[in-house]
C-alpha cells in the first residue's frame, strides 16, 4: 500500500506538500496540485483517515446511538442521519446498543477512543451522566437527554390526541391501548394527549403496557378474547398495531368491522398487511437530518436553528379504521 512518502517522491515534492493538497489547507500552486493528485491517482493512495483526524483534531465522524435495529423506525432515521451526513462531508459510526446497559456504556468508551466529533443519541441513555459528561457535542432524537442539550422529537402528545379524535369519529365505545413500554417520553407523550381526548369525550378505554420490541402476544390475545366490548385498538407504535391486526384476525375478529385499529409512526411495512394500518406519522427520515444537521451546526461553533425542535405529525387514513 502506498504511502504518504510514496507519493511525495512521485510527485518530486514534499511530504508536507502532499499533506496540505491532501487537507486542502495552505497555499499550494495549481501546477504543484496536479503533480500530487496525478501521483495519488498513479499510486492509489488512499489517505490514513486516522492519522489525519488526530492531525486535524476533527475526524469528520459522529456517532449514532440506537437500542436496537428491530423495527423500521430506527432504519429510517439513521438513513435520514447518514443521508445528511454523506451531504455534509461526514460519516457515522453506528452503535446498537439492543437497550443493555453495559453494551451501551461500552460503546461510550470506544466513542473517545476513536476521535469522534460528537454524537447523536437516539437510544434510552441508561448512562445519562457518562454521555453529558463526555464533553462531545450531543443531540438526542426521540428523547430529552436534558435541557441543556439538544433534541428532536416529533409532537406526540399531539398525535395521541388526533388519534383519539379520529377512532372516536369511527364510532370508538370501548378502547384498549397497547403501550409499550410507558417510562418512554414518546410512549408516555402519545399516551396522555390520547387519553385526555377519551376522558372528555367519556370514552372507556382500557390498557395493556408491554415491552416495546417483545411484547407478550398471549396476554394481549387474551385481553382482547376476554373483553368482548373492546371495538377499538389504539399502539403506540405501528410495531405493536401489526400484531394486534394479527391477533384480531386468528380470532375470526373483521378489522374494521368490529375492531378498528390505529398506529404510530407510519413505518413502510404498515402498507404492506391487509387491511392497510391508519396511524399517525412522524416524519422519521426528517428527524435523522435536522438531528444531524443540528450536530454539525454545534460543531462548526454556530447556533442550531432550534434547541428543542418539535415536528408535527399527520393523520395517514388508511383501512384499518372506520
Amino acid at each position: 500500500m502506498a504511502t504518504i512518502k510514496d507519493v511525495a517522491k512521485e510527485a518530486n515534492v514534499s511530504v508536507a506538500t502532499v499533506s496540505r493538497v491532501i487537507n486542502n489547507k495552505g497555499y499550494v500552486n495549481e501546477e504543484t496540485r496536479g503533480l500530487v493528485h496525478a501521483a495519488i491517482k498513479k499510486l492509489n493512495y488512499v489517505p490514513n483517515e486516522l492519522a489525519r483526524s488526530l492531525s486535524n483534531k476533527q475526524s469528520k465522524l459522529i456517532s449514532v446511538l440506537v437500542p436496537h435495529l428491530y423495527t423500521n423506525f430506527y432504519a429510517e432515521l439513521v438513513e435520514g442521519i447518514e443521508n445528511k451526513a454523506m451531504r455534509l462531508g461526514y460519516k457515522i459510526m453506528l452503535c446498537n446498543t439492543q437497550d443493555n446497559v453495559q453494551r451501551e456504556a461500552d460503546y461510550i468508551q470506544i466513542i473517545h477512543q476513536y476521535n469522534i466529533d460528537g454524537i447523536i443519541v437516539a437510544s434510552n441513555a441508561h448512562n445519562a451522566e457518562a454521555l453529558i459528561n463526555s464533553n462531545l457535542p450531543i443531540v438526542t432524537v426521540d428523547h430529552i437527554l436534558s435541557e441543556n442539550i439538544p433534541s428532536i422529537t416529533s409532537n406526540n402528545m399531539n398525535g395521541g390526541a388526533i388519534a383519539a379524535q379520529r377512532l372516536i369519529q369511527g364510532k370508538a365505545k370501548y378502547v384498549l391501548e397497547l403501550r409499550g413500554p410507558s417510562f418512554l417520553l414518546t410512549t408516555s407523550e402519545r399516551s396522555t394527549g390520547f387519553r385526555n381526548v377519551l376522558i372528555q369525550n367519556n370514552i372507556p378505554y382500557m390498557f395493556y403496557d408491554g415491552d416495546l420490541i417483545h411484547p407478550d402476544l398471549d396476554k394481549i390475545k387474551e385481553i382482547i378474547e376476554s373483553n368482548p366490548q373492546i371495538d377499538t385498538i389504539f399502539a403506540t407504535t405501528d410495531f405493536l398495531a401489526v400484531n394486534a391486526l394479527n391477533i384480531c384476525q386468528d380470532l375470526g375478529k373483521r378489522v374494521p368491522e368490529d375492531i378498528q385499529i390505529m398506529g404510530f409512526d407510519n413505518v413502510n411495512y404498515t402498507k404492506f398487511v391487509r387491511p392497510q394500518i391508519t396511524t399517525i406519522a412522524q416524519p422519521i427520515r426528517q428527524m435523522g437530518e435536522i438531528a444531524l444537521e443540528t450536530l454539525v451546526h454545534i460543531l462548526e461553533d454556530k447556533k442550531p436553528k432550534e434547541f428543542h425542535n418539535v415536528l408535527d405529525v399527520t393523520l395517514i387514513e388508511r383501512d384499518s379504521t372506520r
